[in-house]
């Protein structure tokens, strides 16, 4: 017989099971990528909603005409302002725009708590789907405002609304959904790489958004909608909850059996092994996210160790059940501040550019996506670094402590030239939100299977969800306030935010 060519002896290496977990994990990672790819776009078209024009200066006024005629933009609205789309072309813009991002960001946050409770008891597949269609439809609907020459402050702040409040669809479903098919081991590594979708969401969006800015606005939150609602539907048509859909069938291995697939797994403890051998600890690999003892048909007799107790169909835990599981009310405050200063990157960072380098919407766009290629080093990072050391906590207080002196130094050397601003776009991205990335992950994981659950396997929706609620509360507040202070001078801003590195530090010194 004729010797199989590598490429299928590498195939046929990973078992069926294998096979769906990586299906999976590179599915849900693509789903939630487009949830962030469709918030991105108003970081970027903000410098084009207020252009910095200066009537008075007829120099500046011959030179953005001079501009204009150069990038050939097509035929805007006749009563388009010069300084920007009506109503953000006047003097309080900051704050105008402060209020869209406010208004994402509450209704986000409120949206988040009811979300991952109405999730544990909805079949995750449907809910995921209709919250990316609805989200695709409000995400192209503040597009339309430039179409259809829309001046309403209301009108946008309304389809934001509506957008925060069906985008808390995502992340409860798709970490329910992953932790359904992976286990504890490496949690912090798979957990990081997988995200990265975070950022390459974000990166994805600057530059979707970015290529149609300067000419076509409308379009930057048209295609993103798009693209949203596409992905709702390939998630309608091939999401799998649960390794028991698709029929576990478990086949035992050596003299200590390991019965595996996705998310369950047994040992089997033969009788002949003596008390010593049993008592060592369990392999990292054994222990698991969700287990599920109803999934897989093996005969265990008597001398069967089962790790784990949880069974699919136990009835979802309340709010305070939650809420009273250790370390969720201080990971919620930690995360709170940590994602205010993230939050406030993702929605400023590119006018903050335009401001302090004097660059045009699409190249401060294309700019700011350094700060999330950063964010996925540093996500992977965090992950590696609390598997080794097995302290979460203390692997967010230390990139948080390196985080402060980074914001401090980024409003100092941003100043001082191009290539200052990518080094520092880069470090302050990982060490901004690696703490963000652990604790919406790995911890939120860890917690929401916590022994005092006592096997419950339907509490991680409604963890994650008040963890990532509470946090949603500090991204609301961050743009807010950067939106209120940012006319005082951006030093101020960055002061801000670097006192809210230090109460995120202080929280995670508390679960010390």
């Amino acid at each position: 017989m004729a010797q199989l060519p590598p490429g299928i002896r590498f195939i046929t290496s990973f078992s069926r099971d294998q096979w769906y977990r990586a299906f999976i994990f590179s599915l849900t990672f693509f789903l939630y990528a487009s949830f962030h790819l469709s918030r991105k776009p108003i970081s970027i078209v903000k410098g084009e909603l207020h252009k910095h024009c200066a009537a008075s200066h007829e120099v500046e006024v011959n030179s953005y005409k001079e501009y204009a005629a150069q990038i050939q933009p097509v035929k805007k609205p006749s009563n388009v302002s010069q300084c920007g789309w009506e109503p953000f072309d006047k003097n309080n813009y900051k704050q105008l725009l402060g209020a869209l991002d406010y208004s994402f960001l509450c209704a986000y946050a409120v949206g988040m708590y009811l979300s991952g409770i109405i999730g544990e008891r909805l079949p995750i597949r449907y809910y995921l789907t209709v919250g990316m269609l609805a989200s695709g439809l409000f995400t192209a609907m503040f597009g339309l405002g430039y179409f259809y020459n829309i001046h309403n402050l209301w009108f946008y702040i309304m389809a934001q609304i509506a957008n925060g409040l069906v985008q808390t669809t995502g992340w409860p479903s798709v970490v329910t959904c992953i932790g359904n098919w992976f286990g504890k081991g490496r949690r912090g590594l798979i957990m990081g790489i997988w995200n990265s979708h975070t950022s390459v969401g974000n990166i994805l969006g600057s530059l979707i958004a970015a290529y149609w800015v300067s000419t076509c606005w409308g379009l930057s939150f048209v295609m993103p909608g798009v693209i949203i609602a596409v992905m709702g539907i390939v998630c309608f048509l091939f999401l799998i909850e649960h390794p028991k859909d698709i029929s576990c069938s478990c086949t035992p291995s050596s003299s200590s059996k390991t019965f595996l697939n996705g998310a369950c797994r047994f040992r089997v403890q033969m009788p002949t092994l003596n008390a010593k051998e049993t008592s060592k600890p369990q392999d990292p690999e054994m222990q698991h996210l969700l287990i599920d003892s109803e999934n897989c048909s093996v005969s265990l007799n008597s001398s069967t160790v089962v790790t784990g107790e949880g069974k699919h169909g136990t009835s979802a835990i309340s709010f305070l059940g939650a809420l009273r599981i250790p370390g969720v009310i201080e990971f919620s405050f930690c995360l709170l501040f940590a994602k205010l200063v993230s939050y406030t990157f993702l929605f400023w960072l590119p006018l903050y550019i335009t401001n302090v380098e004097h660059l045009d919407a699409k190249r401060a766009g294309d700019l700011s996506t350094l700060f999330d290629v950063g964010g996925i080093f540093g996500g992977i990072l965090a992950g590696l670094i609390s598997d080794r050391l097995e302290k979460r906590a203390s692997t967010c207080g230390m990139m948080l402590l390196l985080a402060a002196p980074t914001l401090y130094m980024f409003s100092a050397v941003s100043k001082m030239g191009l290539e200052a601003t990518v080094v520092m776009l880069l470090i302050s991205g990982a060490l901004v939100n690696g703490p963000y990335a652990l604790i919406t992950t790995a911890v939120s994981a860890d917690l929401g299977t916590h022994k005092s659950l006592k096997g419950n396997a339907r509490a991680l929706s409604t963890v994650t969800a008040i963890i990532d609620g509470t946090g949603s509360v500090g991204a609301a507040l961050g743009p807010l306030l950067a939106g209120l202070i940012s006319p005082s001078g951006w030093n101020n801003v960055f002061y801000m935010l670097m006192v809210a590195d230090a109460c995120a530090l202080l929280v995670s010194l508390k679960i010390l």
